[in-house]
């Protein structure tokens, strides 16, 4: 399939003449070149436009995962027939391996998954094997090492409807694939099987599974079917399934793999002893036994990837597989704000070489786990063909590198070498091609030509914003005073400082003077970011203090006020690039301001200056010749990465109001909310086994589904069989929930709580009664499963948290639910009033 741009709008500006520039330099297969484009003047809607006319599978890759989902959603939009990728690092949290000698301290590995990213991943890696037409949205991680593609292609399993296969070889293959069983919880990379069915669910689907029907060893039918309610969504003839892990090999190479780690072992701890190293030799032998234990028992263990030139079967030294290795060999690369992503790709490789390098000589790993690493920049360069480099901002490699004569790439060097030379930055030059610059003088094969396309007039006639310094003494009290000036125009308000205390101190600080503010830094989960930025512009705060993430391809048309807080302490945060990119998230609006606090002009202050009058100059002059009025950018606010239905937006409001606040403190209402969508999520995934228990009953028994909303949590539904279940049908109820005992009367409190402690197993407990004292008393002696309290008084502030749940106000419920199927079983009890 060929991409095809879905946009109501068309190349406007000097967007026409910029794309034509750099599709004429792809087209020469030119390798290098560079679309110097300013904030707000659709450098994104260029690229899709280049992508649209070249016809290339493509990689755009960012240097964090804010800007990278922002892309994400907005070429989801621009390509709605086409598969378009996310491919981000899965890692909510990452603590790597590491071991400080000085102190003999060693750190274990510790991380947190999040499995939508997974699932993205996942995702991205079975398209760009099974399409050419895909856009991959990705950050640095995609340099880091994945399993072999070729391996990952042979694994994937496909069956069609009328094959011959039995139900266990099915399951078997599977297994082989990753997939766990697991018939209670019907998670992504799980099946469960029912007799002749078998359904299985997907790692890179969201909320969609593959129904199996066998007819003796035939596939009879193939379905795919929601996964929360089980009803069909469509037949199909056919389906592949692809592994439901990124690293995958066959049992024959794993058991080559640990024929040649043991060999490895025995040669690393014959030099340790050599070298009288014994300690080290013996904590090498002890962990690496431990893990080929685990490999051979399991087919994994905790940090397999140090093994992975093992399991791969690649040479000493030989860079990894890379998801670079799932593209064609023809494709097109996009490096967005390319002036931090390729320093971002360059420095990768040396900073996990250093730390591996000691675990490997105190015997913590292997050498060959120095081999799971990130590819160098120069492996990185060889394995992209055509790059277009994409900044406001483009730092010297990318002015050097893009010339039409260059099929290689010319290094820089870093200031670590001994040879840097401190005013080679400065003295480079760019020489961009103007707009004015016809199509038929952009010379795209002239020797030494440089291939840099100058993009600096935004389509709605918006100019550079402008720019006001102000001195650094009571720089707080002016930039509440500015705040506020913007608040009540509706406008919001991005403020930078230097470091992470001083943005959460500050915040603190504004919202002690009624303003409504948020800070948002490194520390800040990536999908929080996401909503952080989406929360701004939706208007729920209207100021955000950061320190360095509010610079480059944030994409917040609201914002009008730009505050620089320390303006003149010269250094990363306050350099000639950091400054332009901060200044530019004010572009956007019509009354875009940026405000430097600083008490001497640095160089990198007097560059801003002097690159905003240009630009200001050069759109001015565009606008006056065609009667331009410039206007602020009007952008919906983008989707979040989950799809969200209207219930549960309805859900977060209902949930706003739970948020407490006092005089001391202000709890965030944000944290409340995740923690009760999740709660909805792993609640609504019961509610396919309702069906399915519903499903099963006798038609001569009659079914009744009950329940109660909590909160906008979702619901809590379980069957009750009302009359005609017969005796001969119960196995059916036990199979699914246990033995269910009867309605339990009891003559007094005491009776009843006998009664209960007497029972060896867990239970689902229904408590009746009207009577507060009673109820609580019960309550706070079970000590197992999960109750439910139906009482005509509210006993929400009083019920005990261990285990308990409350079942609401006012209702007395006929439907009881737990949560974990294996452990609880299913009773009522009754206390008398």
């Amino acid at each position: 399939m060929e991409f095809k741009l879905a946009s109501e709008y068309t190349p406007k500006g000097d967007q026409a003449q910029a794309i034509d520039k750099l599709v004429k330099s792809l087209e020469a297969g030119n390798r290098h070149q560079t679309l110097l484009g300013v904030t707000g003047s659709g450098k994104t809607f260029s690229m899709a436009n280049i992508i649209e006319r070249v016809q290339k599978p493509t990689l755009i890759m960012s240097h964090n995962k804010t800007l990278a989902a922002q892309l994400y959603s907005e070429f989801k939009n621009f390509f709605p027939d086409n598969a378009v990728e996310y491919f981000v690092s899965y890692f909510d949290y990452y603590q790597p391996e590491a071991y400080i000698p000085r102190s003999d301290t060693y750190i274990e590995k510790d991380s947190s998954v999040n499995e939508e990213i997974e699932r993205l991943r996942l995702s991205t890696m079975g398209s760009l094997i099974t399409r050419n037409d895909v856009i991959v949205v990705a950050s640095v991680s995609c340099i880091y090492g994945l399993g072999d593609p070729e391996e990952y292609k042979d694994m994937m399993f496909g069956v069609r409807q009328g094959q011959e296969i039995s139900r266990d070889e099915f399951l078997e293959a599977l297994v082989n694939l990753l997939f766990e069983r697991n018939d209670i919880a019907f998670q992504r990379g799980h099946f469960r099987v029912r007799g002749d069915v078998v359904e299985v669910r997907p790692a890179y689907l969201e909320e969609t599974a593959i129904r199996i029907e066998f007819f003796g060893d035939e596939i009879d039918r193939i379905t795919s079917i929601d996964t929360i309610n089980g009803r069909v969504i469509d037949d199909v003839t056919h389906y592949v399934f692809y592994p439901a892990k990124q690293f995958v090999s066959s049992r024959e190479k794993l058991q080559g793999a640990i024929r040649s780690i043991r060999q490895e072992l025995d040669d690393r701890i014959s030099w340790f002893e050599k070298e009288n190293k014994l300690i080290e030799a013996q904590r090498l032998r002890m962990r690496t036994e431990y893990d080929l234990e685990m490999i051979e028992e399991m087919g994994f263990c905790q940090g397999i990837e140090n093994y992975s030139r093992h399991i791969t079967g690649r040479k000493k030294g030989e860079r990894p597989y890379t998801l670079l290795d799932f593209f064609p060999e023809d494709y097109l690369l996009f490096a967005d704000e390319s002036h931090v992503t390729l320093p971002q790709v360059r420095g990768m490789y040396e900073g996990d070489r250093s730390r591996k390098s000691v675990l490997v000589e105190h015997g913590f790993r292997l050498p060959s786990a120095m081999d799971n690493r990130p590819l160098r920049f120069d492996e990185y360069m060889r394995m992209t063909n055509q790059r277009v480099y994409v900044s406001a901002t483009p730092a010297t490699f990318e002015i050097v590198n893009s010339r039409a004569d260059n099929q290689t790439f010319i290094p820089i060097k870093s200031r670590s070498e001994a040879d840097f030379d401190p005013t080679f930055a400065k003295r480079i030059k760019v020489s961009a091609s103007p707009s004015s610059e016809s199509l038929e003088d952009f010379d795209v094969s002239r020797t030494g030509h440089q291939l840099v396309v100058e993009q600096i007039i935004r389509p709605t006639g918006l100019l550079d914003p402008i720019l006001t310094l102000k001195p650094l003494k009571a720089q707080i009290d002016e930039t509440i005073e500015l705040c506020q000036q913007r608040v009540e125009k509706g406008e919001r308000v991005l403020i930078t400082t230097l470091t992470k205390k001083t943005a959460e101190d500050l915040t603190e600080y504004l919202q002690g003077v009624d303003l409504k503010v948020r800070y948002i830094h490194a520390d800040v989960d990536a999908i929080e970011r996401v909503e952080i930025l989406r929360a701004l512009r939706a208007a729920e705060f209207d100021i955000l203090v950061g320190i360095n993430l509010l610079r480059e391809g944030l994409d917040l048309p609201e914002v009008s006020l730009v505050c620089i807080l320390d303006a003149d302490k010269e250094g990363f945060l306050r350099n000639e690039t950091s400054l332009i990119q901060t200044a530019g998230r004010a572009a956007r609006h019509v009354n875009g301001e940026c405000v430097l606090f600083c008490d001497t002009v640095t160089d990198s202050i007097q560059c801003l200056l002097d690159v905003t009058e240009y630009r200001r100059g050069v759109q001015s002059a565009y606008n006056e010749k065609h009667g331009i009025t410039p206007q602020s950018v009007k952008r919906a606010v983008q989707q979040s990465l989950h799809d969200r239905e209207e219930g549960e937006q309805e859900g977060r409001r209902i949930n706003q109001a739970m948020v407490a606040e006092d005089d001391e403190m202000v709890y965030g209402a944000f944290e409340v909310i995740s923690e009760l969508e999740n709660e909805m999520h792993a609640a609504s995934s019961q509610l396919e086994r309702v069906q399915g228990f519903i499903d099963r009953v006798p038609s001569h028994a009659k079914v009744e589904v009950g329940g109660n909303r909590l909160s906008g949590k979702g619901y809590f539904l379980e069957p009750t069989v009302l009359s005609g279940f017969k005796q001969d049908d119960e196995h059916i109820q036990n199979e699914i929930f246990g033995p269910v005992l009867t309605v339990q009367k009891f003559k007094d409190d005491e009776q009843a709580l006998t009664w209960a402690n007497d029972v060896k197993y867990g239970l689902a407990s229904s408590v009746w009664t009207t009577n507060h004292t009673r109820a609580m008393r019960f309550a706070k002696h079970l000590d197992f499963g999960a109750v439910w309290i139906n009482c005509h008084i509210p006993l929400a502030a009083e019920m005990p948290h261990g285990g308990f749940k409350h079942s609401g106000y006012g209702k007395d419920l006929s439907a009881y639910g737990f949560e974990d199927y294996t452990r609880i079983k299913h009773v009522m009890h009754y206390i008398g009033d």
